[in-house]
Order: C-alpha cells, then sequence, then structure tokens
C-alpha cells in the first residue's frame, strides 16, 4: 500500500442498498427516453474536440495530439443530430477537472438529450416529467437503509433570472451598472472587502447567484430558472423577445442544481465569436485556451436542426431525491478512492 492509502479506501463509500436503488433509477431514465420516442447513443468520451466554457476545465489526456475528456457530450451529439439522428439521449461519463468536494467529483454520470423540433419550454416540461419518473420509480425500492425524501404534486415554479433577483436582492439586474452590482456584491456577500475589485459583470453576477439566490431556489418544489443574461448565453440562442436575455434554463432542489438547458444555437459565426469571448474570460482567469470543437462547427454548417437540449447531473439529481448533501453517498468511489 501506498503511504497515504486508508485500511477503508478499498471501500465503496455508498451502501449497496444505494447502488440497487442507482441501478433502478439509470433503468427509469432509459425506459422514459426510449418510450418517447427517443434514440440512445454514445459518443466518444475522447476527443479532438472540447466544448469551450469560460469556468469548466476539461482533463488533456494527450498534450501531443490535444485530446481530451468530455466535460459533457454535446459536440459529439451535434454531429450526430447534423447527420439526421432525430431525437437523442446518452447517459454516461463525464470529467471535469478541479471539480471535487461535496457537490463534485472529477467524473460524473451525466445524462444529455437534445429534442428535433422542440422548444426549451417544452424541455422546461419534460425535465419536470422526468424528474417526477425517476422520484417515483426511487420511491418504489427504497429501504430503511436509502430514505428518499418527499416531492409534492405541486408544478415546480418557473422563475426568470431577472425576477429572482428582483425577489432576493431587491435590483433590476438586467440593467443594473458593474458599480451597483459590485456595490451589491460587497454588502450581501462574504467578499465585502474584495467585491469592488471584481472586474467582470458576469463574475460579480455568479457570486451574487451563489451566495444569494441558489440557496433559495427550489425550497421544497423544485423550481426552473430562466431566461439567463445574454452574456451567459452559452451555447444557447438569444431570446427574440428579449434581447437582454438568451433561451436558457436551470433546474434547481433545494438549492441544488441540477440541470442546463438551452434552445440550441445553431449560427457558426456566433459560436465562433462565444467561443473567442470565452477563452478571453478565461485567459483573465490564468486557464489555458481552448481549441474548441471544429468538427461540430462543421456539423453545424451542414445544418444543426432546430433543438433543444439539457444535461443533467444523475449524481446530483440522486442526492437531491435522497436529500443528502454529499455526492459520495450516491456514487461508489470518489476520487479519493477511485
Amino acid at each position: 500500500m501506498t503511504n497515504d492509502l486508508q485500511p477503508e479506501d478499498w471501500w465503496p463509500t455508498c451502501t449497496l442498498a444505494m447502488l440497487r436503488l442507482r441501478a433502478v433509477v439509470l433503468h427509469t431514465i432509459r425506459t422514459f427516453f426510449v418510450d418517447r420516442g427517443f434514440l440512445e447513443v454514445e459518443t466518444p468520451l475522447l476527443s479532438h474536440d472540447v466544448v469551450v466554457d469560460a469556468h469548466l476545465e476539461p482533463f488533456v489526456v494527450d498534450a501531443d495530439r490535444r485530446l481530451y475528456l468530455q466535460t459533457s457530450p454535446e459536440a459529439g451529439m451535434k454531429r450526430l443530430l447534423a447527420a439526421g439522428s432525430g431525437s437523442i439521449f446518452q447517459l454516461g461519463k463525464a470529467f471535469r477537472r478541479a471539480e471535487t468536494g461535496d457537490r463534485h467529483n472529477p467524473e460524473f454520470t451525466m445524462l444529455e438529450w437534445y429534442a428535433n423540433g422542440a422548444s426549451w419550454q417544452q424541455q422546461v416540461q419534460l425535465t419536470e416529467d422526468l424528474v417526477q419518473a425517476v422520484h417515483a420509480a426511487a420511491l418504489q425500492v427504497a429501504t430503511h437503509e436509502v430514505s428518499v425524501g418527499e416531492l409534492s404534486d405541486v408544478p415546480f415554479e418557473r422563475l426568470s433570472y431577472a425576477a429572482a433577483f428582483q425577489r432576493f436582492l431587491n435590483i433590476d439586474v438586467l440593467d443594473a451598472s458593474l458599480e451597483q452590482l459590485q456595490q451589491l456584491a460587497a454588502a450581501k456577500t462574504a467578499l465585502r472587502d474584495t467585491a469592488r475589485q471584481i472586474g467582470r459583470r458576469d463574475d460579480v453576477l455568479n457570486v451574487l447567484v451563489a451566495e444569494c439566490i441558489e440557496p433559495q431556489l427550489g425550497t421544497g418544489v423544485p423550481a426552473f430558472l430562466h431566461d439567463y443574461p445574454v452574456s451567459q448565453a452559452a451555447l444557447a440562442e438569444h431570446n427574440p423577445d428579449d434581447p437582454r436575455t438568451a433561451l436558457r434554463f436551470e433546474l434547481y432542489w433545494n438549492g441544488l442544481e441540477l440541470c442546463n438547458g438551452y434552445q440550441e444555437l445553431s449560427d457558426v459565426e456566433e459560436l465562433s465569436q462565444r467561443d473567442a469571448t470565452a477563452n478571453a474570460a478565461r485567459q483573465q482567469h490564468d486557464s489555458d485556451q481552448l481549441p474548441g470543437a471544429p468538427r461540430m462547427m462543421e456539423a453545424m454548417r451542414h445544418g444543426l436542426p432546430v433543438c433543444s437540449g439539457v444535461a443533467l447531473g444523475v449524481d446530483r439529481l440522486l442526492m437531491a431525491i435522497l436529500q443528502t448533501p454529499s455526492i459520495s453517498d450516491v456514487i461508489a468511489f470518489p476520487i479519493g478512492r477511485a
């Protein structure tokens, strides 16, 4: 044994009862999508392509050839969509470097799906239906070892990003200046001494969301947060009804973020501009520049169908259903025991 290996490190951190419940959940997810006409697909975990995100760090596996473990299967799945696959889903592993803690593990299980011809509002409802189905399946196999929390039949809340800031921080966030947001962060968060030094608007917004809004979202009844600022569009279309926002949503349950959904961007030139913006933000954060996903972009040039997509963290969904604070309670071997 190595010097830092403990005698119990071979043992799984979750119970065998949890593994049985997890198996039921995975089966339920697959059945849910197959019954709705989705095709289950597999795309490479190891790829030359990598979607550029200002805050996500991929693992580089081969520095010479620049091969990346995927932070999500998005690039590969959009290539299949452009090839005519129809509505698809994928259930498998994703990898994100520097994400370890009670809510994060560098290797985790992701469910991602794309629905041809569907709007983001339809995906909000599908996501709600999925969570209800998974919760019901988990209830059927719950034991005294693995108890499942309650989920009422009340529809999940829909709350715009602007409405959330108005409710919890009493500010018109879309029209607020950077100085106003810095002052608010100084007054409301732990960054009282340094908030005014945060130079990027989105960085201040992220601090405010993380410390003042997220913990209050989805208490009791899960809540969808939608219409994010256009500067945080990622790969979502702009909102045609409000150019200040993008057609993006996230689901929260008792303060835990479960998924991210978009009306998918199809404009290649717009994607190139967003990649450049994200890489500029990465440079400011002292992160490596990322090459993007040229194969996905070629697929988009060929023609990405009108679609909406969602990426959902399965481990986090299990955490929410079981009302447990630690991801190690729902997976066998977190990174410390991998």
